[in-house]
């Protein structure tokens, strides 16, 4: 008779289970990655790092949730799995946390790592413990100085003066990637505002077209949405330069244009206001000129570039009183600053053509400058051309629904395809070979040429905060940039003792004399150090690769070990990264391809995002509040939790706390337990002499678990885990009994399948079945092909769209067989009379339809 459990049996106990094999996984190390000798396949699987801001919370838990059932069921199926952790610890959140409380934001920081590893371990994450790394040990920066000389020897690392984003509120710059779409910062929140210093940069622009061509490398591997994404921010526009003369200034000013073919009808041009162009021009205009420029300037270094970029905000501008000449039509056209035209686009300059351009349109139209219509967007554009009646001149009579070629007067710009016009030699070219033609002739006269701009700009690294990679740079008395011999490297941070760490716009680094003063390299004379330090992302963009050989102190990674092991099979995170850290990364590692040291060009193999926890409808974060991990763990224990994560939807889907139930999780789980509690067969016993249905369950759970899990399917494999449970359960309370050997083998299934999700139980059962620790090393079992043979199946027959018969056939029958049984079979008959047929389809899955006259 089978054993009865209360659903508040006290030998189910989730606390008592996690101190009892937490200390079993420690002293066994059964992540630890195997040797490079190991002859297994290998899989890479990792999580993105954390950022040790305080302790886990439930975002945290569902993202480790996920990549830790990636890497256990990758383990199951026999492969050498590495699977770090790490911890992203430099940056402005522990350094303002530090400045506010009054303390070193290194121990702020280290005590943070701890409380959090703590709560890692506790949530049974399958880790390889021995690889661990944080970005602010000198151990791991030092490498992050070699990667910038590395870039600064390749010409991709250098320093310029340039209008940069300034974030009022930390004191530092950002990158264009940390300015949100409402102007705002990625971490202050504060509006951000435009700044002119001179500051540190990658060239990343250098790597725009196989940042965006080798994205078509990632289809099918990572999400759509983060494709786009990357193509969006990247923005490849294919056009031409078009050089304009300026009357009184040597040096022609380049325009890029993707509409090159309306070239004929630009009639003025705009420079953006902050840039170096707007202020030379300025300069060399009447005084008058110089005045309202400043002011204007003044005005438009308040507006945020996503106000500027709006079109349906009113067009400002001021006239230079300058004039530039078209290449085309050899005319002099009127310069104006205008702040919808921005300084980092293209050559911070454009070519106005009112009549096709609605910006340029409205602007033409406040300011009462020309505009000439150059395309007729009336004209068809194919081959085929319809024949109008013409009036009594010869001139074609176009249909009272025609629009009419008068943008001045309706206000709306002419878009669409059509046939040139008012343009010379371009007359009546379609847009594409009016395009070719022009690029032609420019190319002929000097004035122009084919090319292409991105809205991609050049990562600018330098911050002028304390907490992060100080940049290997040393300035000489003479202005020279003297990079610092790898010898010496790591340049450490100073102590921030006596050091005043309050943000003020300038890295605190400078007041830290003993440490900023020191020899030139070249001659022994004064020098000084560069002050500011790297941005964070610098420092996760080549971790995976530090994960290979944490502890080598010789080289950044072991190039073998990367040949063996990277790129990462599969990366799980969050899609708030898809352009920063993602584009970074994909950069560094293209550099690390040409510089020789990794044979791949793509660090992500695959990307799994997972979706927000929310709670009240808001995204859980240190910042903005939420469950505390610990907190629900204590309640419902760690299995519960992992469990709820994964069963709560799609792994993409977000998660409203207040709608999953880890209590329900902490039920079941209980059940699942109490079925290893009452087998009393022996591990020998012979499992084909068990219940017949219970095994065809369990062997149908073995053959479609893996491509589930493989293609993400957590939360239907958990819903498959729970029916096998309750089968099982079925089977041992009907009479078979806890000694049938089908109960013993779905049980095994039950135990090594849950260990993905609920590791402490699995534990606990698997030693319950008499097995030694641990389950989470026991493969994924295969499925009996002779257990998956379905001994019938229904086929139905229709006759004019009605159900005339249905009979159980082999599920092997083939489509004619499955015709010839339709047609004989007494109902088909009764039922088609004298009828004559017309048609007979078998479809999928087994309906046989009849049409008859």
């Amino acid at each position: 008779m089978a054993h009865e459990y209360p659903d508040d049996a006290p030998e189910y106990d989730i606390a008592a289970l996690q101190e009892k094999w937490l200390p079993v996984w420690d002293d066994l190390k059964p992540f630890a990655s195997d040797s490079v000798d190991d002859k297994r396949p290998r899989k890479y699987i990792l999580d993105m790092f954390s950022y040790p801001s305080g302790d886990l919370h439930m975002g945290h838990g569902e993202a480790y949730a996920l990549a830790d059932v990636v890497a256990r069921y990758w383990r199951m199926q026999g492969f050498n799995v590495l699977h770090p952790v790490g911890w992203d610890s430099f940056g402005l959140p522990a350094e303002n946390a530090a400045i506010k409380r009054g303390v070193n934001p290194r121990d702020w920081t280290y005590g943070n790592i701890a409380e959090q590893k703590a709560s890692m371990r506790r949530y049974a994450t399958s880790v390889d413990w021995d690889r661990e790394l944080a970005t602010s040990d000198p151990e791991y920066y030092k490498w992050n100085q070699w990667l910038f000389l590395k870039l600064h020897e390749k010409g991709l690392a250098y320093r310029k003066e340039s209008w940069v984003n300034w974030d009022p509120i930390d004191q530092t710059v950002l990158a264009n990637e940390q300015v949100l779409a409402d102007g705002t910062s990625d971490r202050s929140g504060a509006v951000v505002v435009k700044k002119k210093l001179t500051q540190w940069y990658f060239k990343i622009t250098d790597y725009a077209d196989r940042l965006l061509d080798d994205l078509n490398q990632l289809e099918g591997h990572w999400p759509s949405k983060v494709l786009a994404m990357q193509r969006n921010w990247i923005g490849r526009s294919i056009g031409a330069d078009v050089d304009f003369a300026i009357d009184g200034r040597d040096e022609k000013v380049t325009v890029f244009t993707t509409r090159p073919d309306t070239l004929f009808g630009a009639t003025f041009m705009v420079v953006a206001p902050d840039s170096d162009l707007a202020a030379e021009l300025a300069a060399g205009s009447t005084p008058e000129v110089q005045a309202e420029f400043a002011a204007y300037l003044q005005q438009i270094q308040k507006s945020t570039e996503i106000e500027r970029q709006d079109a349906t905000r009113e067009k400002t501008g001021i006239p230079l009183r300058r004039f530039a000449v078209n290449p085309v039509t050899q005319e002099r056209i009127p310069i104006w600053a205008a702040d919808y035209v921005l300084a980092d686009y293209g050559h911070g300059a454009v070519m106005g053509v009112p009549a096709h351009d609605q910006r340029d349109l409205d602007f033409a139209l406040k300011f009462d400058l020309p505009v000439v219509v150059v395309v007729d967007t009336n004209a068809p554009v194919t081959t085929s051309i319809p024949v109008l009646d013409l009036d009594e001149n010869g001139v074609a009579i176009l249909p009272d629904d025609t629009p009419a070629l008068a943008p001045a007067e309706t206000g709306t710009a002419l878009g669409g395809e059509g046939r040139m016009i008012n343009s010379g030699p371009l007359d009546g070219l379609s847009k594409s070979n009016a395009i070719k033609k022009v690029i032609e002739l420019l190319e002929s006269t000097g004035s122009g040429r084919a090319a292409k701009t991105y809205r991609l700009r050049d990562w600018l690294i330098s911050r002028q905060r304390f907490w992060g990679t100080p940049i290997p740079i040393i300035h000489g008395a003479d202005g020279e940039l003297i990079p610092v011999p790898e010898d010496q490297l790591p340049v450490l941070l100073p102590p921030t003792d006596g050091l005043d760490l309050q943000p003020k716009g300038q890295s605190p680094l400078a007041a830290a004399t003993d440490w900023v003063n020191v020899p030139d390299p070249r001659d022994g004379s004064p020098a000084l150090r560069d002050a500011d330090t790297m941005d964070t992302f610098v420092d996760s963009s080549w971790y995976p690769l530090r994960f290979l050989s944490p502890n080598d102190d010789t080289q950044a990674f072991d190039p073998k070990l990367a040949e063996k092991w990277a790129p990462v099979d599969q990366y799980v995170g969050g899609v708030e990264h898809a352009i920063l850290h993602l584009l970074y990364a994909r950069f560094i590692t293209k550099v690390l391809f040409d510089l020789g040291y990794v044979s791949f060009t793509e660090p992500f193999s695959a990307l799994l995002n997972q979706g927000m926890v929310l709670s009240g409808g808001s995204k859980m974060s240190k910042s903005k509040g939420g469950v505390n991990l610990g907190d629900v763990i204590d309640e419902f224990g760690v299995d519960a939790i992992r469990l709820t994560m994964v069963f709560a939807g799609p792994p993409e889907d977000d998660i409203n706390w207040e709608d999953v139930s880890p209590a329900g999780s902490a039920k079941f789980l209980k059940r699942a337990w109490r079925l290893a509690k009452d087998v009393t067969s022996d591990p020998e016993v012979e499992w084909k002499t068990g219940d017949a249905a219970l095994r065809k369950q369990t062997h149908r759970f073995l053959q479609d678990g893996p491509g589930l899990l493989e293609s993400f399917k957590f939360n239907v494999v958990v819903a498959r885990l729970m029916e096998l449970v309750n089968v099982t359960r079925k089977t041992i309370d009907t009479g078979a009994g806890p000694a049938d050997p089908a109960v013993r083998e779905a049980t095994e299934v039950i135990a090594i399948a849950l260990s993905l999700f609920a590791p402490y139980t699995a534990e606990e059962m698997w030693e319950l079945l008499g097995y030694e620790p641990t389950v989470a090393l026991a493969r994924w079992r295969k499925a009996d092909p002779a257990l998956l043979v379905e001994d019938a199946v229904m086929a139905v027959v229709q006759i004019d769209g009605k159900v005339r018969d249905k009979f159980e056939v082999s599920p092997k029958i083939s489509a004619d067989e499955l015709e010839a049984l339709a047609r004989t079979s007494e109902a088909v008959i009764r039922s088609l009379g004298d009828k004559e047929i017309v048609n007979v389809i078998v479809r999928a899955p087994r309906v046989v339809s009849i049409a008859t006259k």
